[in-house]
């Protein structure tokens, strides 16, 4: 079996389909493209979709944008509205809701600094609430926010310091944001996927961490995330497929060339790569030059949904003259 990284769901399926023939038992999948983007939503309903795509029950939603990497102003304005419009649509928060937002990630690298980034920028409120005694307010929610680090900074595990936290200030709803990993990279820094399902901090790039959760955090769980890497080995992998190919194109049906091509596995071809690769690039995830940027871009589009989808009274037009 191929060991291939992404957080995505939408790959897991793609995967999944490129070794069965047929629908996947126990998910439900429909599809929305509009001018810039397109939105798959995938539903595991069972335990035989948690097993067919290795990921537990719940809701999907991942938003491409090919554009993102190029990003103008319009076009984070109008992600920003789009990724506001989801979250409210998941029906996990209300005027009452008091909401924790964690932002995942190591603010000292900067593919994994999303979730601090995004954290910066949130509008948080919970301290005039206490200051005020208010339980609600008519323009905002309450909203807390933090950036816990990792456990190479802290020596804590992320998932401790959260739950110490939720225990402390019992939010109704935890928020958590992390860079992911994908399989492909023309989804870096491109997709957004949220889900209900809560976060492993760590796990695409095969670092495994206590899982923030509902069943653990006694509290819903809606995870945020944009995958920033991919695996080199993946990356390899896919442009073998390509090259592969195109052989087959050129090379007659029938002759000793072709049947040696059709005869290359994924499995075979995969471990090959990852032993060629082995003594030299270890483990390596690549990440755009110009990440920087796009993750500077990318979290204002986060932060601004965010904002305008929790804060009631909150308009884009407020968030912008916040940030700015």
């Amino acid at each position: 079996m191929i060991d291939i990284r992404t957080d995505l769901a939408i790959e897991s399926r793609e995967m999944y389909q490129e070794q069965e023939e047929g629908e996947i038992p126990g998910i439900d999948v429909e599809s929305e493209e509009g001018k810039f983007y397109e939105i798959t939503r995938v539903k595991i309903l069972n335990e035989s979709g948690e097993e067919s795509l290795g990921k537990p029950k719940g809701t999907y939603i991942t938003i491409e944008a090919p554009q993102l990497k190029q990003a103008d102003q319009q076009l984070k304005d109008d992600m920003s509205k789009l990724l506001a419009k989801e979250i409210e649509a998941m029906n996990m928060s209300d005027e009452d809701t008091r909401t924790l937002i964690v932002g995942l990630g190591n603010w000292n690298v900067t593919p994994d600094a999303l979730g601090p980034k995004v954290v910066d920028r949130v509008l948080v409120t919970r301290q005039f609430f206490i200051a005020y005694g208010k339980e609600r307010d008519d323009t905002v929610a309450n909203v807390s926010a933090l950036s816990p680090g990792v456990m190479g900074l802290t020596g804590i595990e992320t998932g401790e310091i959260i739950k110490g936290i939720v225990e402390k200030i019992e939010p109704d709803l935890v928020i958590a944001i992390d860079a992911l990993a994908s399989r492909r990279m023309e989804r870096v820094n491109t997709t957004i996927q949220l889900s209900d399902t809560g976060i492993s901090p760590g796990s695409g790039i095969g670092n495994k961490r206590l899982g923030l959760n509902e069943e653990y955090l006694g509290v819903p769980v809606l995870a945020i995330g944009v995958p920033t890497v991919v695996d080199a080995a993946t990356m390899v992998n896919d442009t073998m497929d390509l090259i592969i190919g195109s052989m087959k194109e050129e090379a007659d049906v029938g002759s000793e060339f072709y049947g040696m091509l059709e005869g290359i596995s994924n499995e075979d071809k995969y471990e090959l790569i990852r032993e060629v690769l082995q003594p030299y690039m270890s483990n390596l995830m690549v990440t755009p030059k110009e990440i920087d940027l796009i993750i500077d871009d990318l979290s204002i589009i986060i932060a601004n949904g965010l904002n305008i989808a929790l804060h009631h009274g909150i308009h884009l037009e407020d968030v912008n003259r916040y940030i700015g």
